[in-house]
């Protein structure tokens, strides 16, 4: 990959940051000097020194940030609304989103300093379950949850989530909890407005074992080693579980 990008993996610079040091001269690849931004190397196996001194790869960091709703997944907005990382302050390294919520859809948003493991968390391969709490206008009769647990074909696509179940009902709105384990573009938005209940209210509350539970609202916490090996884990019995094939069985000691 180029040079700047490996920084950028490596947790040494942003993006931004590693143009002008390599431009500069100031970063110098297995003892040698480089100004190239796009040199390609495989990042586990260079040694990058800046300013002649050994730069220090920063551990991977992922955080678990519950974002408001009007909140943008971006690091600059044109029009001026706020985004993820002006509540951001304090987290020692450059983070990524692992994925996105769109402005109006509130909830866990996860972080990562750690480019692969996002793509492992949001490759449809992969399959890590993601649960929303959608608040809908109307009452989801049972006929209509029959028809989006078979799937709906909407804009070209056939989106079918893993699980819909109905919280609760009145004839005024209805609580669903949908999860997914794909992250099209809006999937829950369209699939409720296919079958005729927009949705009012979004909350992402769960990815893979990492949950939201009391997380204040534009606050975040480290997300632990035994999480992510846990919501990876909850990917392969997912995928056993729509496969039609019994669990593994639990191990002591976890939950």
């Amino acid at each position: 990959m180029p040079l700047v990008r490996a920084l950028s993996k490596l947790g040494l610079a942003s993006r931004a940051d590693a143009v002008r040091l390599v431009t500069a001269g100031r970063v110098q690849v297995d003892g040698r000097r480089v100004t190239d931004p796009g040199l390609a190397v495989i990042p586990e196996r260079i040694r990058v020194s800046i300013d002649g001194q050994a730069a220090a790869r920063t551990a991977a960091l992922t955080i678990a940030f519950h974002k408001p709703r009007g909140v943008v997944t971006t690091s600059r907005d044109p029009e001026g609304r706020p985004t993820i990382y002006d509540f951001l302050q304090g987290v020692p390294v450059r983070v990524v989103p692992v994925g996105r919520l769109d402005w109006a859809t509130s909830g866990l948003l996860l972080l990562t300093s750690d480019t692969r493991l996002a793509d492992t968390l949001t490759t449809p391969a992969t399959g890590v379950p993601r649960v929303y709490l959608a608040t809908v206008r109307g009452r989801v009769e049972d006929t209509t949850l029959s028809r989006l647990r078979h799937g709906i074909e909407e804009g070209g696509e056939w989106l079918r989530p893993e699980q819909v179940e109905a919280v609760k009902c009145s004839g005024r709105e209805s609580l669903l909890r949908v999860t997914l384990t794909e992250g099209r573009y809006r999937e829950v938005r369209r699939l409720c407005a296919a079958v005729g209940h927009e949705v009012t209210q979004l909350r992402r509350v769960q990815f893979g074992a990492i949950a939201l539970d009391t997380l204040p609202a534009g606050q975040w916490r480290a997300v632990t080693a035994d999480e992510l090996a846990a919501s990876l884990g909850s990917a392969a019995r997912e995928k056993n579980r729509a496969a039609g094939l019994p669990r593994p069985p639990r191990r002591g000691g976890t939950r």
